[in-house]
């Protein structure tokens, strides 16, 4: 039927448009099938049951049925059903033509309700998908509406008494003696440029009559198009609800934890708990269940929950009326990693089991008296530092280790618990301690990338290691470990560094053959002299990379950063050489030197070279000048600071006082008093954590 009502509403405005209402051929039969096929619904309606909107119940009753039919729709389906013109013709014995006629035979688009009612039950009907049939029904009225207009516009012109004056007519001169199909595909063509608001303009009304149908069709363009453009908003925001809403809680979230100052921990547990019940919307069942009667519910639960409960060996043994009291109770929930589920010394409200996934005990004291004792290293890997501060003030050891030899700083440092590296730290625990492969917990949080969790290990270790930056490098050297070396060097440590047995980095890579990571060194401005070579000049016999190689990159490096040193007869400029005769980085020595030279170039950074991390402010490339007065001239303008009472550092901590000891593609670093400050703060700090650390210790022992 649907098919059926879909081709009356096209084909009628058509014939009366462009056939003056009298089909011909096979428009005519078909016509005339039409109706008759309407006319059997009508007959088959009268013996239809159907749902009572108020009580809905199904009626059947042929008396209800009929009384309902006729004081409803049987009028109009049958006004649109009768063929008025067949039955002039009977009457009077020839076809009438008319307005009247074509006004009654308007009465078929009544059938477009049926249309109406079946969109209606495609987007309840769940086989379907909402959003389809949805546009489904927006294309049809579309393009129902556009056939209309087409028509109805064609009408006007065809009627119109001077037909040269018309849209189409001044367009195409005698334009009824044109193919219908030209003249059809004309009207649409005007229709859809008119409704989308394109109008180019080369059809467009020539009398009065065309005019007033254009101002009224453009207005009811506008409300055809919001009706368009708002179901289209809505079908589009519905599908990305959800995601919408998700974010907006994430935000909320957010600001609230930011508001109030929240612990990072507590952060991410909320954060952490809002993902999950995004990912886990979709499994919720509760909010199906609590819409079933209570039979389906128990039946539901006995399904689900039943074959669990049944294998829980707390519940083993009990009867089977029992075991169906508790699932009926028993609800799912999803936790994510890392929620405290039970908190020792409040009151649990509910049982919980275990269905998938682990739950780890960190403190328990069971009712038998077995006491598990409490680890850090457990309390460290759930990034717990609120609990972590708890345990380390009454007395554990903060450097106890496993079975690897990895501390509670090792285990925090790699997985950026900055929180628990700083309760552990203001505890006076060992940050130089190694693990079973070697790695202290500066390794672990470089080798993970975690640079702020770095820069804090860092600064203490070099308070109580001075050499705490050349073991890492010359460790990184030894496992060829470009990378890393690539991030410490990031950090603003000395190429040059020495570790506990004065070797650098570069001197371990050669002897223990890591060729990347030897040429990585070179490039990066490790002195060849500090390496130690043989006596000959070469690198060690353990090395891959051959003398001359490395004698390459080195004037590679001094290609990228040129000093040219120019004979002057005011002035001796030496330059010693290596006993393979290339130039030394260095110092060009003398009181007076050539104007046309380049100087060596320093990079210059703010603050101090211990407490500097990643995230500083960046540093200056300069020439360094001829005198010091003249480089403390250009550290205030390009630091912004005041060079008279600052000082001059290089990387290791040292002052520098004189330009003749820097050298080319040196870092220098500018410590002002409130740099000073800064450190000094920080270095008490340290002091005061080992001594209550100690002190916390003895008072537990005393009591004990």
């Amino acid at each position: 039927m649907v098919i059926l009502v879909a081709y009356s509403a096209w084909v009628y405005p058509f014939e009366v448009a462009f056939m003056d209402a009298r089909p011909k051929g096979g428009l005519e039969v078909a016509d005339m099938v039409v109706d008759i096929f309407f006319a059997v619904d009508i007959v088959l309606t009268f013996f239809v049951a159907y749902i009572d909107s108020r009580t809905q119940l199904l009626v059947r009753d042929r008396r209800r049925i009929t009384f309902r039919y006729l004081s409803t729709f049987f009028i109009m389906d049958v006004a649109s059903t009768i063929p008025y013109q067949g039955i002039a013709y009977l009457v009077n014995g020839e076809v009438r033509e008319g307005m009247v006629y074509s006004l009654l035979g308007l009465l078929r688009l009544w059938r477009l309700r049926k249309v109406k009612q079946f969109f209606t039950r495609l987007e309840k009907d769940i086989r379907f998908s909402y959003f389809w049939v949805r546009c489904a029904r927006l294309i049809a009225v579309t393009l129902f509406l556009v056939h209309c207009a087409g028509c109805l516009y064609y009408l006007l012109a065809d009627r119109y008494p001077d037909r040269d004056k018309t849209w189409i007519g001044a367009v195409i001169p005698n334009f009824r003696q044109e193919s219908l199909w030209i003249r059809y595909i004309s009207s649409i063509y005007w229709s859809i440029t008119t409704m989308t608001t394109v109008g180019y303009g080369d059809l467009h009304a020539q009398n009065n009559l065309e005019m007033i149908f254009n101002i009224f069709y453009m207005l009811f363009n506008l409300g055809l198009t919001a009706y368009l453009i708002g179901n289209m908003t809505n079908l589009v925001v519905e599908g990305t609800r959800r995601t919408m809403e998700f974010r907006n809680s994430i935000r909320a979230a957010s600001n609230f934890v930011c508001r109030n100052h929240l612990p990072p921990r507590l952060q991410q547990q909320i954060l952490a708990y809002m993902c999950l019940k995004f990912r886990a919307e979709s499994l919720n069942q509760q909010q199906l269940m609590d819409q079933l009667p209570k039979s389906i519910c128990k039946s539901i639960c006995e399904h689900l929950f039943l074959p669990v409960v049944k294998e829980v060996y707390l519940f083993k043994g009990i009867s089977r009326e029992a075991q169906l009291l508790l699932v009926t109770k028993t609800k799912p929930e999803y936790i994510p990693p890392k929620e405290d589920v039970i908190v020792q010394n409040e009151a649990a409200d509910d049982v919980y089991v275990v269905v998938s996934g682990e739950v780890e005990i960190i403190y328990f004291n069971g009712g038998s008296g077995n006491i598990v004792p409490c680890n850090l290293l457990t309390v460290a890997a759930t990034g717990n530092a609120g609990f972590l501060e708890d345990l380390l003030k009454v007395g554990m050891d903060p450097d106890v280790g496993d079975s690897k030899g990895r501390t509670a700083l090792h285990i925090a440092a790699s997985k950026r618990y900055e929180g628990c590296v700083q309760a552990l730290l203001m505890h006076g625990c060992n940050v130089h301690i190694k693990d079973a492969q070697g790695n202290t917990a500066l390794w672990q949080a470089i080798a993970a990338r975690h640079h702020k969790v770095f820069s804090n290990l860092y600064h203490i270790a070099r308070v109580s290691n001075p050499r705490a930056g050349g073991d890492l490098l010359c460790l990184a050297a030894r496992r060829g470990d470009v990378d890393t070396l690539r991030e410490l060097l990031k950090h603003g440590l000395d190429v040059d560094s020495e570790d506990h047995d004065g070797a650098t980095a570069l001197r371990v890579a050669l002897s223990e053959g890591q060729a990347d990571a030897a040429r990585f060194l070179v490039m990066s401005g490790a002195s060849m002299d500090k390496a130690d070579l043989d006596g000959d000049g070469s690198a060690p016999r353990q090395t891959t990379v051959p003398a001359a190689e490395l004698r390459e990159l080195v004037k590679r490096r001094e290609v990228g950063h040129p000093i040219t040193i120019y004979d002057s007869p005011a002035s001796t400029v030496t330059a010693a050489s290596s006993s393979s005769g290339e130039l030394r980085q260095g110092r060009l020595q003398g009181s007076a030197r050539s104007d046309s030279a380049h100087w060596p170039r320093v990079s210059i950074y703010k603050g101090h070279p211990f407490v500097r991390n990643h995230s500083s402010e960046a540093g200056k490339l300069i020439n360094l000048p001829a005198t010091m007065e003249g480089f403390k001239t250009i550290i205030g303008e390009k630091l912004k600071v005041d060079a008279e009472k600052a000082l001059i550092l290089n990387g290791e901590g040292a002052e520098i006082d004189s330009l003749d000891v820097i050298r080319d593609n040196d870092k220098l670093f500018i410590v002002t008093e409130e740099h000073m400050r800064m450190v000094a703060s920080m270095d008490s700090s340290v002091a005061l954590s080992h001594t209550s650390s100690v002190g916390s210790a003895v008072s537990v022992a005393h009591v004990i």
